[in-house]
C-alpha cells in the first residue's frame, strides 16, 4: 500500500518532534503493509513555512535511518498546501513541492468551516497549467458534511480527493464518516490515506479503512484507493 499523507518528518510541522519518532511512526506503517509514504508536511500555509529544500533534505535524512534501521519503508517528498494567488509560479520555481515532486500532482487543504470563494477558478487554473489539485481530507470539511453534493463541482472541474482512513472507522467523528461514506458511494474518492501526525489519533493505519471501504464499494474498488491510484500519481500518471 501507499501513503500520500503523512505528517512524519521530523520538526518540520505538527508531526513529530524527532526522527526516533518518525522512525516508530513507519514501522508501525510498515506492519500495516504499506511500502511507501509521501512526506506532506504543512507548507507556506502561514503557520508552518518548510522550505522545499529542508523537506527534501529531511525525506533524505529520514530514509537513510530507515535503512539502518531496516524499516522496509520509503519516504518521498511532498507537501500539504493552502492555495494562493501565485501558487503556479512557486510550483513550477520549486519552491512549492508537488507530490514525489513531480511538479504534476500536489495535496492542498481547504478551511475546515468553509469553501473560499474562488476556489473553483483555483482548481481550473492549477488545471489549465497541467497541475493536478488533490483535496486532502474532504470529509472533514463542514461545506461537504452539509452538502457533499458540492464536492462533486470541484471533481467535474479536475479536482482529485483524498479522505482519511480514520474516517471510515467506528472511531471517527459521526458527521465525518457520514460524509467520507456518501463520497466513496457516489464515487467521489480517489484516495484514502492516514493523514497522520502521531502514533495517537491517526496512527499510520489503512487496512483498517480499506475493510470498511470495501463494505461499500467491494475490494477492488478500494484497494485501488491504497494501492494503483497512489501509485499512478507518485509516477506522474492521472486517474479517472
Amino acid at each position: 500500500m501507499i501513503d500520500i499523507h503523512a505528517h512524519i518528518l521530523p520538526a518540520v510541522d505538527d508531526g513529530p518532534d524527532t526522527i526516533e519518532e518518525s522512525i516508530e511512526i513507519c514501522k508501525v506503517a510498515a506492519n500495516d503493509g504499506i511500502k511507501t509514504i509521501v512526506a506532506t508536511p504543512h507548507s507556506r500555509d502561514g503557520v508552518y513555512e518548510a522550505e522545499s529544500d529542508e523537506i527534501l533534505k529531511t525525506v533524505e535524512d529520514l530514509n537513510l535511518k530507515l535503512k539502518e534501521n531496516e524499516v522496509g519503508v520509503e519516504i518521498l517528498p511532498g507537501a500539504e498546501i493552502h492555495i494562493h494567488e501565485g501558487l503556479v509560479e512557486s510550483i513550477k520555481e520549486g519552491k512549492t513541492l508537488t507530490i514525489n515532486n513531480g511538479g504534476k500532482f500536489i495535496l492542498f487543504e481547504l478551511p475546515f468551516v468553509f469553501i473560499p470563494p474562488g476556489t473553483d477558478k483555483f482548481i481550473f487554473n492549477l488545471k489549465v497549467n497541467g497541475i493536478v489539485p488533490i483535496l486532502a481530507h474532504a470529509e472533514r470539511i463542514s461545506a461537504f458534511q452539509k452538502s457533499p453534493e458540492l464536492l462533486e463541482q470541484l471533481v467535474n472541474i479536475g479536482a482529485r480527493v483524498q479522505i482519511n482512513a480514520h474516517g471510515l472507522t467506528k472511531r471517527a467523528n459521526p458527521k465525518e464518516r457520514k460524509c467520507a461514506e456518501w463520497l466513496l458511494k457516489n464515487r467521489l474518492v480517489h484516495f484514502i490515506a492516514s493523514d497522520t501526525h502521531s502514533l495517537k489519533g491517526r496512527p499510520p493505519i489503512l487496512s483498517e479503512a480499506v475493510k470498511c471501504a470495501s463494505r461499500i464499494v467491494g475490494e477492488e474498488e478500494a484497494r485501488a484507493l491504497v494501492c494503483h491510484n497512489p501509485e499512478q500519481i507518485i509516477n506522474g500518471l492521472d486517474i479517472e
